[in-house]
């Protein structure tokens, strides 16, 4: 993720990328309203608010402070966990793409890399999806490039994030239920096979 005007303190909601309803019969309008101006704006309000009293903390970036080895005891907590949620939602929000305009397929551009790591498309997509599925509780399926350059399926529990692993997220899959149970009650798995539809992969 390369650093922007919304990078630093103080953080700011982004606009979604396309209509509230452009992701539509997978996710739905009023889910797309809940998550991202009420959950997402509220993973922002939090972080900005924990970063008040801290004007060295401000001047980083969002990766920067994710990483950072120490943070204010009294703080840690805080900033780990919505500066997660502002970093994994961004990244979710802007990696989702109207199914007209195309998805996430065996046609995108890392699907080589995919094939020769996982064997073919269709094993990469049955082992990201039992990811998904196999998180207990909150948290993240992540398609991740690691240090060592080599793709790596992980869960993230929370608001864990692929920068807490020294890794960069090429695909993430939000499985909090606030992501899908307006639309899919307790059906996880409806819903993540739904967002094979509408998710693109990262640079």
């Amino acid at each position: 993720m390369t650093p922007n005007q919304t990078d630093r303190y103080p953080y700011v909601l982004p606009p979604l990328p396309y209509a509230y309803d452009a992701l539509e019969p997978y996710i739905d309008e009023e889910t797309m309203h809940y998550h991202h101006d009420k959950h997402f704006a509220t993973y922002i309000a939090n972080l900005n608010k924990a970063l008040e009293p801290y004007p060295a903390l401000q001047a980083l970036t969002l990766e920067q402070l994710l990483a950072r080895p120490s943070l204010p005891p009294a703080a840690k907590e805080t900033i780990l966990n919505n500066g997660g949620g502002v970093y994994n939602h961004r990244f979710f929000f802007e990696h989702l793409t109207p199914p007209a305009e195309g998805k996430t397929s065996q046609n995108t551009a890392p699907a080589e890399r995919i094939n020769k790591t996982f064997g073919s498309w269709e094993q990469f997509k049955k082992e990201f999806t039992e990811t998904a599925m196999g998180v207990f509780g909150s948290g993240w399926a992540c398609l991740a490039l690691t240090r060592a350059n080599e793709l790596k399926i992980i869960p993230l529990a929370n608001q864990e994030t692929p920068v807490a692993k020294r890794a960069r997220p090429l695909l993430l899959f939000d499985v909090w239920e606030h992501a899908y149970y307006l639309k899919y009650k307790n059906a996880r798995a409806d819903y993540v096979d739904a967002l094979w539809n509408v998710a693109e992969f990262g640079a």
